[in-house]
């Protein structure tokens, strides 16, 4: 079947038998021009016509034909059009240029598109890491041991606290005596910083605490008939609903009366055992610690907790200075329907103020680079989007460059919020000092845009598996994941009945004593932590001496010995076919072959240079005293170079133009071929070195070229040049077509072969 249309093959008549006859070569044609398919790893020209006039000069019709355009084209409307093609190849990628039948096209433009994601990734691995501090940790640390662990004169600390009794020590004691730092270590006074309290004398306290409880209504639960003469009244656990919202005890001031969460501007808590609302019934303590002591003393004797009361919450906030970085704390006590209290801490470090320090300012360079790069993609994903419609969303890569994006803006819009928000709350804490900061909201979100810039960090780097999978290597892991869903997917099933049925056993058998198996939630990740051999097996040893030892062997015998080993075997099988496949492909032109024939046509045109400065020194040998024009033109000619070579490479030496080299003329021109040669030497060694040994001997070598060069006088006229370059680019992208069928083919039959085998092995077993 022909390839050829009727005009094409009805043109190819025209140019007629001459087309075919290159006066370049006497008699047959030289063996050393090959056509080479864009696969072969060894070909140094890509097409034996492009990029041929690098070697030299341009072909005498080209210059004809730019210089028709130069005198054409206004040169407005040049740089108009090359800087709009220059705008539009920004954004070629594989999906936007045509590289199914190209296989060098599609490395060279993944491999762009890699660097400039790489220079991405650099930008938002500074953004990252810019917003975080290893000073964090360890504030966190002073604060977490000063308010959570300290005691005063062996009272009773935070994490001890079991009742309310021990609540009121807490908060009149330890509480007060971290919040309030009024004197040095040796007790010299600290009134030069005023009323303000700055703990551990680095760390001011911003505004005052808060203290904030929450109470459930009388009769929200139902006494059995049998014991209501001996229990009046029944406070069910905490939810929304049955919240005691009606005024109490002293009834005027804010501690005694409720407040919504509109009110306060709260948020909802999740704590150890539900969650709570932002409203409730609050009092902010004092500037001084003794003011707040005679407030915490009038909320006891008047009894502000009681049986109702299900959580305290403890507000405040710090700033240090010296590391410009925010700690919010919540202190948490749940007093559980059971009786006793659960003591829980929230404690948020935090960098609100951003721009402070020089590195600060380079961060504001790495954003808007960032900003840049997400307009860059976002105009990218809209042109791959317009050209490839919905199927463009049947990648899990594509759908990841928009995931990516999506997170990016999100940060971009809540960056710019953030700052403004934190500009508002300290203006009003400037204003309003004995009032309460609160940060709680910013701490908040800031804590959720950092996991948000962690999850898309952490997206970005999965991404580089996107610009790599041109390498047989690194499609290894993407292909067996891929093969193996199905089977993977259908034995997760048999792994999670076998696994929820333990888990449920397991809760219901110890669920009562061991707090690893007290919601099923945690039996779940208590299972996991089985396998991976983190687990007290003492405690269900202990709650059920039976049952016990007969749930972990037999959990460990079918989940451990033989599930995860079916899983860990489905895996290995897959890979190993993967393996084998990739093994038996055809070798495709890889990214080393493109850095290798980039070397080997930098070695041949720095050598053909060298063979042009030697044969202009033969011909000055040649030469008397004084060298004629015509001389000097008719040696170079012998051996192969052009007129307007030679014209030019003279005129350079005869400085009175008298076209005579006299001797002094001379030994310039040689002095300079010299310098030349000897630099073109050095190059050359030095490209060697750094390339290492590479056998040119299979290629196209530099005297071929030559040789082709010497004869450009007569080369094909420009219309049959064009001809047999349609003919010989179509040729072979019909060859390359057809090859790869054939591949698919006997890789199909390989298949065929393979199975056949294992079912004849299968059926001949007994």
């Amino acid at each position: 079947e022909s390839h050829f249309r009727a005009s094409e093959e009805h043109e190819l008549e025209a140019v007629g038998k001459k087309a075919w006859d290159n006066p370049v070569y006497n008699g047959s044609p030289s063996t050393s021009l090959k056509i080479q398919a864009i696969y072969n790893p060894k070909s140094i020209l890509e097409n034996p016509y492009e990029n041929f006039e690098e070697v030299g000069d341009p072909l005498p019709y080209q210059e004809k034909q730019n210089k028709a355009v130069d005198e054409k084209t206004s040169p407005f409307l040049k740089c108009c059009f090359y800087i709009f093609r220059g705008i539009r190849g920004l954004w070629g990628t594989t999906l936007t240029e045509n590289t199914a039948e190209n296989r060098e096209l599609y490395v060279k433009t993944t491999l762009r598109e890699l660097l400039v994601y790489i220079v991405f990734l650099v930008d938002i691995c500074l953004l990252t890491y810019g917003m975080t501090s290893s000073n964090a940790y360890y504030y966190t640390k002073v604060m977490s041991e000063l308010f959570l662990q300290t005691s005063t004169d062996g009272r009773v600390s935070f994490q001890s606290i079991g009742s309310m009794a021990d609540f009121w020590v807490y908060a009149q004691g330890p509480l007060l005596d971290n919040l309030y730092w009024t004197k040095w270590y040796n007790n010299e006074s600290l009134a030069a910083h005023g009323t303000q309290s700055y703990i551990y004398y680095e760390n001011l306290l911003l505004g005052v605490p808060r203290m904030r409880q929450l109470k459930v209504k009388n009769n929200s639960c139902v006494v059995h008939d049998d014991f209501k003469e001996e229990i009046s009244g029944c406070y069910d656990v905490y939810s929304e609903d049955k919240e005691e919202r009606v005024s109490f005890g002293l009834i005027n001031g804010t501690a005694w009366r409720y407040h919504s969460e509109e009110e306060l501007s709260g948020s909802s808590h999740w704590g150890r055992l539900t969650t709570y609302s932002g409203g409730g019934y609050y009092i902010d303590l004092k500037l001084t610690r003794e003011e707040s002591a005679e407030a915490l003393k009038v909320l006891k004797e008047k009894l502000w907790l009681d049986r109702g009361t299900r959580v305290v919450f403890i507000d405040f906030s710090v700033y240090n200075a010296n590391i410009n970085l925010f700690c919010i704390l919540r202190l948490v006590v749940e007093f559980p329907a059971t009786g006793g209290a659960i003591p829980s801490w929230q404690i948020r470090t935090v960098k609100l103020i951003r721009y402070v320090s020089a590195w600060d300012f380079f961060i504001v360079a790495c954003e808007i680079v960032f900003c840049v790069f997400i307009f860059y993609y976002v105009v990218e994903e809209i042109l791959e989007l317009r050209i490839h419609k919905l199927q463009y969303f049947t990648s899990i890569w594509n759908i990841l460059d928009v995931v990516v994006i999506l997170l990016s803006i999100v940060a971009i819009g809540f960056h710019i919020f953030r700052t403004i928000e934190v500009n508002r709350l300290l203006g009003e804490l400037l204003k309003h000092p004995n009032t309460y900061a609160d940060f709680e909201f910013l701490a908040f979100w800031q804590t959720q845009y950092n996991n948000m810039n962690a999850v898309n960090l952490f997206f970005a780097w999965i991404k580089i598996f996107k610009y790599i999978s041109f390498n047989k290597t690194m499609t290894q892991l993407s292909s067996t994941l891929a093969r193996c869903a199905k089977d993977i997917l259908g034995f997760a099933i048999m792994f999670f009945i076998v696994f929820f049925a333990y888990a449920q056993l397991g809760y219901l058998l110890f669920g009562t004593q061991v707090e690893n198996f007290s919601t099923f939630v945690k039996c779940i990740f208590t299972q996991f932590r089985i396998i991976l051999g983190d687990f007290d097996y003492n405690s269900i040893d202990n709650a059920n001496r039976v049952l016990g030892p007969i749930y972990f062997v037999t959990y460990v015998f079918f989940v451990f010995f033989v599930l995860l080993n079916m899983f860990l075997a489905i895996i290995n099988d897959t890979y190993s076919e993967v393996k084998e496949e990739l093994s038996s492909q055809k070798d495709e032109l890889q990214l080393s072959d493109i850095l290798k024939q980039s070397y080997n046509r930098t070695l041949m045109r720095l050598k053909l240079k060298k063979e042009r400065i030697s044969d202009v020194q033969k011909a000055l040998q040649n030469g008397t005293k004084e060298l004629d024009f015509e001389d000097f033109k008719n040696s170079l000619k012998e051996l192969g170079h052009a007129d307007h070579e030679i014209t030019a490479a003279f005129s350079r030496f005869d400085k009175d133009g008298n076209h005579i080299l006299d001797e002094e003329e001379q030994q310039q021109m040689k002095h300079d071929l010299e310098a030349k040669r000897v630099a073109l030497n050095t190059e050359i060694e030095n490209l060697g070195k750094s390339y290492g040994d590479n056998n040119l001997d299979e290629n196209l070598t530099y005297v071929e070229a030559r040789n082709n060069h010497a004869n450009k006088a007569s080369w094909v006229s420009k219309e049959e040049f064009q001809v047999l370059l349609q003919r010989v680019l179509q040729l072979e992208q019909s060859i390359n077509s057809i090859g790869s069928k054939i591949d698919a083919v006997v890789s199909k039959l390989d298949m065929l072969e393979r199975n056949k085998l294992k079912r004849k092995d299968l059926l001949g077993k007994p």
